[in-house]
């Protein structure tokens, strides 16, 4: 039986309140409220409540008069859930820093924290701020000029569009669609693969970028081929996260290989994917310790782990190798 899929930064307890943004004064309202929280990020860094007595990472969400001033601020939204002193309903703003305010606020590099590890044991409300913060941070970075004229841009309705100096243009921000997929075979075999540039012993499912013009099942079809060489069915739909690096959406997917299609065919591309290699679930049980296994916070380990039936720790987990 497949285990239920979880995904962690498919999880959210914020409001976007998008209406807020429109108001030009939203700004100077937040910075008045002594109630509005500030996420900070800094390169894609942010900082976690210090200390062993919380249960599982928490945010640092800091006052407004506590907060360093930004290069860049978005409005998050209105929490829906309490969370440790700030109710349900607490107004939360992102702030980017530059290098001088986060070595200001926090010098030790080690305080700074990455999605990728700490994300699955963050809480709903945290996760689905850091991953709707680190998104939009990411857009805002790449589209400081206009891409029709090459201008520069300025931050527009509250951090959520930007528009050029020059001739007016307002851009929003994009999100990439790709899809994940579980290719399994006839004997409920799993293929991952790995790529050129990973270690040795690090595998995966495949994935691949939703193309212009393109439907998300022609695009698993057209992936699977492309990286593995095999032809599969009709796709079936899991569930999607977002993967904010920079601003992508994954779409997770199973499918099986077509019946007329032998499993011993699967050649990699040798471009991207550098091996292909079916799993069993008793090989993958018994080789977990020695394999880099896609993280937790990932759509990827969600679905091998839905295969397999059961949670794994794997090296990533275990610290087996770098």
């Amino acid at each position: 039986m497949n285990l239920e899929l979880n995904l962690p930064l498919a999880r959210s307890a914020v409001d976007r309140d998008y209406l807020a943004r429109e108001r030009e004064e939203l700004f100077d309202e937040l910075a008045a409220d002594s109630e509005v929280r500030v996420l900070l990020l800094h390169e894609g860094l942010t900082l976690l409540v210090e200390g062993d007595t919380a249960p599982r990472p928490l945010l640092r969400l800091l006052a407004h008069q506590d907060a360093p001033e930004a290069i860049e601020r978005v409005y998050l939204g209105k929490t829906t859930v309490h969370q440790d002193d700030q109710p349900a309903g607490t107004r939360v703003v992102l702030h980017v820093l530059d290098a001088d305010a986060a070595k200001a606020i926090e010098p030790n590099q080690e305080s700074w924290h990455h999605l990728r590890k700490t994300g699955a044991g963050l809480s709903d409300r945290d996760a689905g701020l850091l991953s709707q913060a680190l998104a939009i941070a990411n857009w805002h970075l790449r589209n400081q000029h206009c891409p029709a004229c090459g201008s520069a841009t300025k931050t527009s309705r509250s951090g959520w569009s930007r528009v050029c100096l020059a001739d007016g243009t307002e851009i929003f921000p994009r999100t990439d669609p790709a899809i994940i997929v579980a290719v399994t075979d006839a004997a409920d075999r799993i293929l991952l693969g790995s790529q050129g540039v990973w270690e040795d012993n690090r595998w995966s499912i495949l994935a691949g970028f939703v193309e212009p013009g393109e439907s998300l099942e022609a695009a698993v079809q057209r992936e699977m081929f492309e990286e593995a060489g095999v032809i599969v069915g009709e796709p079936e739909y899991l569930g999607s996260q977002a993967w904010p690096f920079p601003y992508s959406l994954m779409l997770g997917f199973t499918v099986r290989l077509a019946s007329d299609f032998a499993a011993e065919s699967i050649e990699a591309d040798g471009m991207e994917i550098e091996k292909v290699r079916w799993f069993s679930r008793a090989e993958l049980i018994a080789e977990a310790p020695n394999l880099l296994l896609p993280a937790r916070v990932s759509i990827a380990r969600a679905i091998i782990e839905r295969w397999l039936g059961e949670s794994i720790d794997s090296a990533t987990e275990l610290g087996a190798s770098a």
